[in-house]
């Protein structure tokens, strides 16, 4: 199987690649919404059931320390996981199902930038985490 970026990345970084560490960097590489440790342990343990969920604990605190997974709180008690890139994007959050959207806004990016200019400041970064809940058709 072909190395993940995270992979990539950990081998970069000098950290040492078990095969356990793999599965999960895998499985994390393969999300397509933001796992949380215990979802990701079921997903991981699918592929391998001898990681166990410390493992899984001890892996993403590394990796989030080694800046190549990023931690979100987006309001419901639970840590979610995605991986680190280049690509900025910011979430909207659906409060009802705890699906995760991510989205890019042109608008939204340079109105951050000229509300940093205003106040004295040169943007270097920012997170944005937008919440709601589905609207029923005509409200």
């Amino acid at each position: 199987m072909l190395d993940t970026s995270i992979e990539k990345l950990c081998i970069e970084k000098g950290m040492k690649m078990t095969e356990q560490r793999r599965v999960i960097a895998r499985v994390l590489s393969l999300a397509e919404d933001h796992p949380d440790v215990e979802e990701l342990h079921r997903r991981a343990a699918e592929l391998d059931p001898r990681i166990s969920i410390a493992t899984v604990y001890r892996t993403v605190r590394l990796w989030e320390e080694a800046n190549i997974l990023e931690r979100h709180d987006f309001g419901d008690g639970r840590s979610r996981y995605e991986e680190v890139t280049d690509d900025h994007h910011d979430h909207l959050i659906d409060m009802k199902s705890g699906r995760v959207v991510e989205f890019q806004n042109e608008e939204i990016e340079e109105l951050q930038e000229k509300i940093a200019q205003a106040h004295g400041m040169k943007l270097v970064g920012h997170r944005l985490e937008l919440y709601g809940i589905p609207v029923k058709d005509g409200e």
